[in-house]
């Protein structure tokens, strides 16, 4: 008889999703699927206190279900506190659809996935994410009333790329007013890992500033097209972390500050776009803040979309949605202050806020 022996690493791998380290006790896992579309997603409602679930959707080709069941669990967290931090009554929840969005992303599919959306009677109200544009949403919109970043021209915010992005530059120049005495990013030495649409209008914003960028992507034609655009330096190494420079950040995926990556780190300021930026918000925070490295919380600096969406929701202006997206320059000073005069990591300082918050709402029910 031959006995398999299961290597601990992948023993999380056949446990249910209430045994994922990524749940965090989550309200709601729902999963899609439609045979006749090819549709395979998964919605996760993290937390309803302040309100109904409101995040994006993703579509990615993952390499497993269970790496999309994690992506679903932590970004949906991640809204939870993303929109507690910044002042909105909305809880977190997140989607993601298992797919290459280039080759199997349908009109019908998408319809059938708002159906499924439809089904949730506003618990989870979608919007656009990584492999979703603005006309993905407006089709959406033919089949349920609970998605948000529809076009302008039928009522919507528009794109929220460039809000979050312009959100990202205010935690960015933040971060740098802590770090360095001055938030003027002219001269600064800045690494964008990324440059989708977010990553590119925060090309736009430290270039217009006179910052030196270095622009990463796995995209060689978008790298061209941006370093055409803006005049920036498309980075030729391979191993970008190593890099001298005075601002990392990161744009495209997650779990970037790892392990393996921030022992080398010699950037004394980290903010990005990018969600869930710790690979383990405690273990990495803490060694960010014994190496003196400020960190931008993501959750804070990366919330200009959720604000730009909310508007449509509340019925607020452009005016007021860039009000709202500066204050993110204010709270992330406020945050990075806390967190030296309590002797915590900037996340743990953002986490504490956003929770009392929560807090409070349930103690008000």
């Amino acid at each position: 008889m031959v006995t398999e022996v299961v290597d601990s690493k992948d023993l999380k791998k056949f446990a249910p999703v209430f045994g994922q380290m990524s749940f965090d006790n989550h309200e709601q896992v729902v999963f899609c699927n439609d045979k006749d579309t090819g549709l395979k997603a998964i919605i996760g409602i993290h937390n309803t206190v302040l309100g109904p679930a409101l995040g994006g959707t993703r579509m990615w080709n993952y390499a497993s279900e269970w790496e999309a069941v994690n992506d679903a669990l932590r970004l949906s967290r991640g809204m939870t506190f993303k929109a507690a931090i910044t002042g909105l009554n909305l809880g977190g929840g997140k989607a993601v659809i298992i797919g290459d969005a280039k080759t199997q992303k349908t009109p019908e599919l998408m319809l059938r996935f708002g159906e499924f959306v439809h089904s949730l009677s506003g618990k989870y109200i979608t919007a656009e994410d990584v492999g979703m544009t603005t006309s993905d949403m407006d089709l959406v919109r033919t089949v349920t009333p609970f998605v948000t970043g529809i076009s302008e021209d039928i009522g919507g915010a528009g794109n929220p790329s460039p809000i979050t992005a312009y959100g990202v530059f205010m935690g960015m120049k933040a971060a740098a007013k802590y770090a360095y005495g001055s938030d003027v990013l002219e001269e600064k030495v800045v690494y964008v890992q990324g440059i989708g649409n977010v990553g590119e209008s925060l090309v736009e914003h430290l270039s217009n500033e006179g910052a030196k960028v270095v622009i990463s992507d796995i995209n060689q034609q978008r790298l061209e097209e941006v370093r055409d655009k803006y005049g920036v330096t498309i980075y030729e190494g391979d191993n970008i972390y190593a890099e001298d420079m005075d601002i990392y950040a990161p744009c495209a995926l997650g779990a970037t500050v790892n392990d393996g990556t921030i022992s080398q780190l010699k950037a004394k300021v980290i903010a990005g776009a990018a969600n869930n930026q710790l690979a383990d918000e405690n273990i990495h925070g803490t060694i960010l803040r014994e190496k003196g490295i400020v960190y931008a919380p993501d959750f804070l600096i990366n919330a200009g979309g959720i604000i730009n969406v909310y508007a449509e929701l509340e019925n607020y202006g452009k005016q007021e949605i860039i009000r709202k997206t500066e204050n993110i320059y204010n709270t992330t000073l406020e945050i990075l202050n806390n967190a030296e005069t309590n002797g915590v990591t900037s996340h743990q300082a953002a986490f504490d806020i956003a929770q009392s918050r929560i807090d409070a709402r349930k103690k008000e029910r």
